[in-house]
């Protein structure tokens, strides 16, 4: 099951719930998923290498900190 079916169910789900005192709980963890789902298909994959890498050349008397 992909993504997108995962979110299409938990949405389908919410519109069944009724929302009153007893349900707010777990319409909170179904928004929560929600956004964790949306997150995740929004986020490019970093699967595999970490990337290239950078080299700064030392010359001078300053120093410098990326953050």
């Amino acid at each position: 099951m992909g993504i997108l079916e995962k979110i299409k169910d938990i949405e389908d789900e919410m519109a069944k719930t009724q929302k009153n005192k007893a349900t707010e709980y777990h319409l909170g963890q179904l928004k929560a998923r929600l956004a964790k789902l949306r997150t995740e298909l929004q986020a490019p994959s970093a699967k595999g290498a970490g990337g290239e890498g950078f080299e700064v050349t030392k010359y001078g008397d300053g120093r410098v900190a990326l953050i």
